[in-house]
């Protein structure tokens, strides 16, 4: 449906930005990890920021990022949102908020219900959270690892703040997460690559149809 919106994370190329925008993706993730295969440079980090068109949200990732970090990715880099992926505390997302004038989403991780209880407190300090597969203990990447937790523990599920679902989507499943949830956005990285860190295009159109098209009913 029409009504959900879809973030692409991971782009690296001005191409990927466009591919992104011309899909109708709402929302640009950048990654700034470097142990992560879609890690950026500052300077490439800024040529693919100024291929978006307006009305796409440039989205900066991070994970446990200082603030000799943010400061030169902010300077760097025109953004419209800070998305922390790492171990950030609800105080740390509030200063970060205050520091830089931007929307902060909060990539929070899920394997059981005991894991929703942090959701709660989060969403006070955050604009968005981000709810993703909580990483295995020995993973070297806190998100983008293709895997899916348990949908049905946040069907239905409302936050005090908007909330998007991440974690092991592709354009094959993202309907049936969509209309398990209730979800109102999405988020995809893995799941429209041709190899690893590198987008594949195609997928990228076939997961915004697939997220957006009318043969999406909506749970009531």
């Amino acid at each position: 449906m029409a009504d959900i919106r879809v973030k692409i994370c991971g782009l690296r190329t001005e191409a990927d930005m466009v591919a992104a925008a011309a899909a109708g993706a709402q929302y640009a993730g950048l990654v700034f990890f470097p142990r992560s295969p879609r890690h950026l440079t500052l300077e490439e980090g800024r040529a693919v920021a100024l291929a978006a068109p307006p009305g796409v949200a440039k989205v900066a990732l991070v994970v446990d990022a200082d603030d000799e970090t943010l400061d030169a990715i902010v300077e760097a880099v025109p953004l419209d949102m800070l998305q922390l992926h790492g171990h950030e505390s609800p105080e740390r997302v509030a200063e970060v908020r205050a520091r830089y004038g931007l929307p902060v989403m909060k990539a929070m991780g899920v394997a059981d219900e005991g894991d929703l209880a942090g959701l709660i407190e989060m969403s006070l300090a955050a604009d968005q959270l981000l709810i993703d597969a909580k990483p295995p203990k020995d993973a070297t990447l806190p998100g983008g690892n293709g895997l899916a937790f348990d949908w049905r523990l946040v069907a239905r599920r409302r936050w005090l703040k908007p909330w998007m679902l991440a974690g092991g989507l592709t354009p094959d499943n993202v309907a049936d997460a969509i209309r398990l949830t209730n979800v109102r956005q999405v988020d995809v990285s893995s799941g429209v690559e041709g190899a690893r860190g590198v987008k594949d295009h195609g997928k990228i159109a076939a997961f915004v149809r697939a997220a957006t098209g009318p043969t999406v009913p909506r749970l009531r």
